[in-house]
């Protein structure tokens, strides 16, 4: 019993660790930052022969529709900031769930061995 309780106790201190990320004040952007290169299908373009044009943008997912936005040379490194303080909430999110999970799990069995047959 004493190491359910034990485990129950590092759960709830990496629970504690993990929510520090939720509590956190940062603004959040949802999406991935990255360069795309594309043609732009012009015939005479510098792009049909090979150097292909080149721009940094946000994408995310919304309703299930994929959604692309280019991004001002002077915004990129601020919304990256903000898109992967996005990535670490949500994996902080699915640790919770997690850990949640692994909690009721030992209170369960916790429980089970303290639980007594009553008296007939």
């Amino acid at each position: 019993m004493s190491r359910l309780r034990s485990a129950l106790g590092n759960r709830l201190a990496e629970l504690r660790r993990v929510l520090k990320v939720v509590f956190g004040r940062s603004a959040l952007v949802k999406g991935n930052v990255y360069e795309l290169a594309r043609k732009c299908g012009k015939p005479n373009c510098i792009c049909t022969r090979g150097q292909l044009h080149r721009s940094m943008v946000l994408t995310w997912s919304e309703k299930g529709k994929g959604r692309l936005l280019s991004l001002p040379r002077e915004r990129v490194a601020a919304i990256k900031r903000k898109s992967e303080a996005y990535l670490r909430f949500r994996r902080a999110r699915a640790r919770v769930t997690e850990i949640h999970r692994e909690i009721l799990a030992l209170m369960d069995r916790i429980e089970k061995l303290r639980r007594e047959e009553p008296l007939r």
